[in-house]
């Protein structure tokens, strides 16, 4: 006997037109993470990853992005930064807005997972991090950006107080690793290499997706 119309069961109802604000230094690992079956409804949208050193930008930036998820109808925004040396003044912007973020002063942080990179950071406090993204734009963002290439002399005033680089990585690439092994050669460091794969950053999407505070 064929089902009737009404004993089929009701459709469920889509989910929330859902956006991710990021730092673009998280736009591979966030765009990874939105491969998984049930997420098609989130978008993403990044500010500069170079903010990191202009982060009294990051809170306004934030909050443009906002407002402007907001006037195209988007139901529930989510935000991949950390405090990311704002001193406060992101989350002042988000308990306005209403919108949560992943936990953690940086990336580092919520990649290694709290605890994690508190015990790092105590058994070794002159060390220096990065991340896959961080790799791969070594010579961008910190060789040319310190202006090392120009003036290599600057090096001990850089860094003279590290003894340690540690690469936290995300995936699995023999290519990072020889970069990140190559930057600590420059930079005069020790290397270790720590694999973190997605850290909390993947557990903060889904949470927040499937279990969301704000509505």
């Amino acid at each position: 006997m064929e089902a009737t119309a009404r004993d089929k069961a009701p459709e469920p109802p889509a989910p929330p037109r859902t956006r991710i604000i990021a730092c673009g230094a998280l736009a591979r690992e966030l765009l990874a993470i939105m491969k998984q079956p049930g997420l098609t409804h989130l978008s993403l949208t990044c500010l500069p990853a170079i903010w990191h050193n202009r982060p009294e930008r990051i809170p306004d930036g934030v909050r443009g992005k906002i407002r402007q998820a907001r006037a195209e109808g988007i139901e529930r925004i989510l935000v991949a930064y950390a405090d990311c040396g704002t001193g406060g003044l992101l989350d002042r912007v988000l308990e306005e807005e209403g919108v949560e973020r992943i936990d953690g002063p940086h990336c580092y942080a919520f990649f290694a997972g709290q605890a994690r990179f508190e015990a790092l950071a105590d058994a070794e406090i002159g060390t220096f991090y990065l991340t896959d993204y961080l790799v791969r734009h070594f010579d961008r963002l910190m060789w040319q950006g310190l202006g090392l290439d120009r003036h290599p002399d600057l090096r001990d005033a850089y860094f003279g107080h590290y003894t340690k680089l540690v690469y936290l990585a995300q995936i699995d690439d023999p290519a990072l690793d020889a970069g990140a092994q190559e930057a600590a050669a420059r930079l005069g460091l020790s290397y270790e290499r720590i694999s973190t794969g997605m850290g909390e950053l993947a557990g903060f999407v889904n949470r927040a997706v499937h279990h969301p505070k704000q509505g």
